[in-house]
C-alpha cells in the first residue's frame, strides 16, 4: 500500500465512510481529514497501551494494536515508524505526565502518594514496566540521578531520615506504589479485594501514607 492509499484509508476510516469515492459536495475538508488522522493516531495509542501492557513488549503484534484500534496497520508504520516507534511515544507520554506528577515542592509522602493514585487511575503503565523489568525494553533505561539528587536533598534538608540510603528509599516507594497492581490476587487474598476497589484504594492509600511519613527525619 503507497503512502496516498493510507492517507486516504486513514481519512475514510475513522468517520465510518467505507466507500472511497463520494460526490464532489460531501468530500472532506483538509480539517476534517487532518482530525481524522489525528482521532486514528490517538486510537492506536490508546491500544497499544492496552497490548503492551497485557503483552509486553516482545509479545505485542501491531496487527493487534491495530485492529483495537479499528485501522489499517500500515497507519503504525505511516505514524510511528513501527512498534518500536509506537512504544518509543508511549514512553515519551508517560514522561510528559511524569512531570506534571513530579512537583519537587510537596512533602516526600504527597509526592509518592501522587504516582499511586495516577496509578490506581491507569493502570497499564505499571504492568507495562512489570513486562519490560521482566522481558527487556527495547530502549535502555535512564539513569534515575535526578530521583536519587532530590531524595538526598531532602536527607540533606532534614525532611528525610538519612539512616536509610536514598537508593534503598526510592526502591522502596516505587514497589509499595506499584504493588497493587503487580500482585494482584495476593492483594485480594491478604485485602480481601482487589486493587480496583475504591474501598481498598482508600485503605492502601492511607496506610502507604503512614509508612512514608516514617521516613521523616
Amino acid at each position: 500500500m503507497n503512502l496516498s492509499t493510507i492517507q486516504m484509508v486513514d481519512a475514510v476510516a475513522c468517520v465510518d465512510i467505507l466507500v472511497l469515492m463520494n460526490p464532489p459536495t460531501r468530500r472532506r475538508t483538509a480539517g476534517a481529514t487532518a482530525a481524522a488522522s489525528e482521532d486514528s493516531r490517538a486510537r492506536l495509542l490508546e491500544a497499544a497501551k492496552d497490548v503492551f501492557a497485557e503483552k509486553g513488549y516482545a509479545g505485542a503484534r501491531v496487527q493487534e494494536i491495530a485492529d483495537r484500534a479499528g485501522v489499517n496497520k500500515q497507519l503504525i508504520s505511516y505514524y510511528f515508524g513501527g512498534k518500536n516507534g509506537i512504544y518509543a511515544e508511549l514512553g515519551r507520554q508517560w514522561l510528559e505526565s511524569e512531570t506534571e506528577l513530579q512537583d519537587l515542592e510537596l512533602p516526600y509522602d504527597e509526592l509518592v502518594l501522587g504516582y499511586l493514585r495516577n496509578n490506581f487511575a491507569d493502570p497499564r503503565g505499571v504492568r507495562l514496566e512489570a513486562w519490560s523489568e521482566l522481558t527487556g525494553r527495547p530502549d535502555a533505561p535512564e539513569p534515575a540521578t535526578e530521583d536519587l539528587a532530590d531524595i538526598e536533598r531532602r536527607q540533606a534538608e532534614g525532611e528525610l531520615s538519612d539512616t536509610i540510603s536514598p537508593a534503598m528509599v526510592m526502591l522502596l516507594s516505587q514497589a509499595l506504589v506499584m504493588a497493587p497492581h503487580l500482585m494482584p490476587d495476593t492483594v485480594h487474598r491478604i485485602f480481601g479485594s482487589g486493587p480496583a476497589d475504591p474501598d481498598f484504594q482508600r485503605d492502601y492509600t492511607e496506610q502507604l501514607g503512614r509508612i512514608l511519613r516514617l521516613l521523616r527525619a
